[in-house]
């Protein structure tokens, strides 16, 4: 089995994380790539998997669901393009690692989880490490969370059968929704831009610029808006 890893060797498996995962594969936003160093990803993971938790792959957490794959995070938190004072909406916490890293760099995050035990999981570990900005609320997160719309961003962890209309009434002018979206036997991760409209009365459709990103693989967006339990 080996010893245990100590806290620098976690810090060290992080730096190797970040140049031959993340630098080798062009994501450039030194705010994101100083994020993905900072966030202790091992302690999102089950204990039996933390000397993986580095790793290039996604990790089961329970109930069905992963931890992403370390460039996937990455990736969908540099296409939110977020700034310190944007508020942010996470749709599906799960382990709360990719919320604690939105939450290095906008100021306030609200986060849904379908799974109650999930949810209050997250929520004590993002407390444990004062996240105080990231609010997580357990329910379903196809319909986004209207009390506090809208957001400047939204990130969403689970792949919808469509795009929700809920999600898209939330996203504020000039916000951007990054979402995998299923098509046919596969899955498209796309950036949706929220435009201001072109003129009154406008067709709401013309207010939303939509560009596919690449092909990936999530669990599903299961709710109202997304896939049947």
């Amino acid at each position: 089995m080996g010893a245990e890893l100590t806290d620098s060797d976690f810090a060290r498996l992080r730096h190797c994380m970040v140049n031959d995962q993340l630098r080798a594969r062009h994501l450039a936003d030194e705010r994101v790539l100083a994020a993905m160093e900072k966030v202790p990803r091992h302690l999102f993971v089950p204990q039996a998997q933390r000397r993986s938790a580095y790793e290039d792959a996604p990790l089961s957490i329970g109930f069905g669901q992963t931890i992403s794959q370390p460039y996937m995070v990455a990736r969908m938190t540099e296409l939110a393009r977020l700034t310190p004072t944007d508020r942010v909406l996470e749709i599906g916490t799960g382990s709360g690692y990719q919320a604690a890293v939105l939450a290095e760099l906008a100021q306030e995050v609200w986060t849904v989880e379908r799974h109650a035990e999930l949810a209050a999981r997250a929520a004590d570990l993002l407390r444990e490490l004062g996240y105080d900005n990231v609010h997580v609320i357990t329910g379903d997160g196809s319909v986004g969370y209207p009390p506090a719309a809208p957001y400047d961003a939204i990130v969403v962890t689970a792949a919808a059968p469509c795009v929700p209309e809920s999600l898209r009434e939330q996203l504020a002018v000039n916000g951007r929704m990054v979402i995998p979206v299923t098509e046919g036997y596969s899955e498209d991760l796309r950036l949706i831009e929220r435009l201001a409209a072109p003129e009154p009365g406008a067709d709401t459709e013309t207010c939303f610029r939509e560009v596919s990103i690449l092909a990936c693989t999530f669990v599903p967006l299961i709710g109202q808006e997304g896939y049947p339990k």
